[in-house]
């Protein structure tokens, strides 16, 4: 059976016993009943997977023995960073899961022109919030040591002036390139993605501008949440670790 792998915010090192937060002690206990001597996979976050002994479970207290440290072997060798424009509720959740399974190092939400989600003040922090505990729970399922920073939200027009990381990739319907005509990325790539209803033709015409190249998925247009999913896997195959 696979080793549960779980997060925890605190410093790890071998020798030493922690307690675990409400959060992942719950998760230990209550969903995968583990018990005392039973072994778990714990990260930080740092790229290290740190092996444990639990030494107590229960509702009140889990406590954990650290044994054994390894480098993380679930990071791509590039750095994919996913900027997607803000969609409803399940789809960014699926979106993100799907693209931390697949090993993104970044996340970018972006308020376009066509955007229908509402964000701003508390509403911002308990939504930033939930992606980030979205991001922690696929980065536990998929055996990742690396959590992706989750940036927070903001404007289209202000962030594509300053994208200027890697290679720059724009899905686009109407693209003429498709990924297995472009050259291997050498660093890093930024991969960007419209919202329900697309991108405008003057967000368009700015990614342009800013030197984003524009390629397409095949001739079938894909939803918001599953078009970076594709790409993503796409891109793994030719240049990453599939």
């Amino acid at each position: 059976m696979r080793t549960p792998h779980i997060y925890t915010r605190q410093p790890l090192a071998v020798g030493m016993t922690i307690t675990l937060e409400e959060s992942p002690a719950r998760h230990i206990c209550q969903v995968l009943r583990l018990r005392p001597a039973e072994r778990v996979s714990l990260f930080n976050g740092n790229g290290q997977q740190y092996g444990a002994i639990l030494q107590s479970c229960s509702r009140q207290n889990v406590e954990a023995s650290i044994v054994s440290v390894t480098k993380s072997q679930a990071e791509p060798p590039l750095h994919f960073t996913l900027a997607l424009g803000i969609s409803k509720g399940e789809r960014m959740d699926y979106a993100l899961q799907k693209a931390v399974e697949l090993g993104i190092g970044c996340f970018v939400p972006l308020f376009t022109e066509r955007t229908v989600v509402k964000l701003k003040g508390e509403r911002m922090e308990r939504r930033l919030a939930h992606w980030q505990n979205v991001a922690i729970a696929a980065s536990e399922q998929s055996g990742r040591s690396c959590l992706p920073v989750i940036e927070r939200p903001q404007p289209f027009d202000a962030w594509v002036a300053h994208a200027r990381q890697g290679t720059r990739l724009i899905l686009l319907p109407s693209a003429t390139q498709s990924l297995n005509t472009l050259a291997p990325p050498q660093e890093s790539i930024l991969l960007l993605v419209g919202p329900e209803g697309g991108l405008s033709g003057k967000e368009i015409a700015a990614t342009e501008a800013c030197g984003f190249t524009a390629v397409k998925l095949g001739p079938r247009i894909l939803r918001t949440e599953t078009a970076p999913i594709a790409a993503l896997a796409a891109m793994q195959i030719l240049w990453g670790d599939f």
